[in-house]
């Protein structure tokens, strides 16, 4: 038990983290909710009404969709570019997909190598770009689920205000859903675009993300 702790101790602590700030994130918005509710006049809804409702539905998709839309274009863009000294970067020797034998894909896999891997052919394919390919889809999906609880919510504000409902492409089309998308999107942009630069010029201590200490600020595509 203490070995698979010990192996498995990141992923463990931060989806403890996770249900954490979303049991969180539950309890706080029932309270704003209800407060918002108490103010208009209206009826006031217990916890389990509030997460299966669609105000909460929208503001747990709208920030998944966007943290699934920050890996999936990293992945992506850190096949063809490259930031000379961040350990968030290979270096510009390798941009594009790389050799077979640098991937060990193929004749240049081992009998450790996955099966997908060893297999060649459309697998192999296929198992190149899988971790792209389920980051983009979790990004279409939560995105999907974000526009469908979002409607529901801008058309109950509307019924309030005796407007007319929209239908769901002039909603993906609104002000209204893409200021609560962009909000997300920029700062997912900053974060990350943050932290390739900054790994240039600073440390971590033992942290695989961070180059080691004493490393040149020119080395790219190294950790410690």
């Amino acid at each position: 038990m203490k070995r698979t702790l010990r192996d498995n101790g990141l992923g463990i602590v931060f989806g403890l983290l996770f249900l954490g700030s979303l049991v969180g994130q539950a309890i706080s918005g029932q309270a704003d909710y209800n407060n918002q509710q108490v103010v208009d006049g209206g009826p006031t809804v217990s916890l389990g009404q509030y997460v299966t409702s669609s105000d909460f539905a929208v503001d747990v998709a709208e920030n998944w969709q966007s943290e699934y839309l920050q890996f999936f274009l990293y992945l992506l863009l850190t096949v063809w570019l490259v930031q000379r000294g961040s350990p968030e970067s290979k270096p510009p020797s390798r941009i594009g997909r790389e050799t077979d034998e640098q991937q060990e894909v193929g004749e240049h896999s081992t009998e450790d190598s996955p099966k997908w891997a060893r297999a060649g052919g459309w697998r192999t394919t296929v198992f190149s770009s899988s971790l792209g390919l389920v980051m983009g889809g979790l990004f279409l999906l939560s995105w999907l689920a974000q526009s469908i609880a979002g409607l529901v919510v801008y058309n109950a504000d509307q019924f309030a205000a005796h407007e007319d409902a929209v239908g769901w492409l002039q909603y993906v089309g609104s002000a209204d859903f893409w200021n609560r998308t962009l909000q997300n999107w920029q700062s997912e942009f900053l974060a990350i675009g943050s932290m390739a630069v900054l790994s240039i010029y600073l440390r971590q201590r033992g942290s695989p993300e961070s180059k080691p200490v004493g490393a040149p600020h020119v080395i790219t595509d190294e950790t410690g």
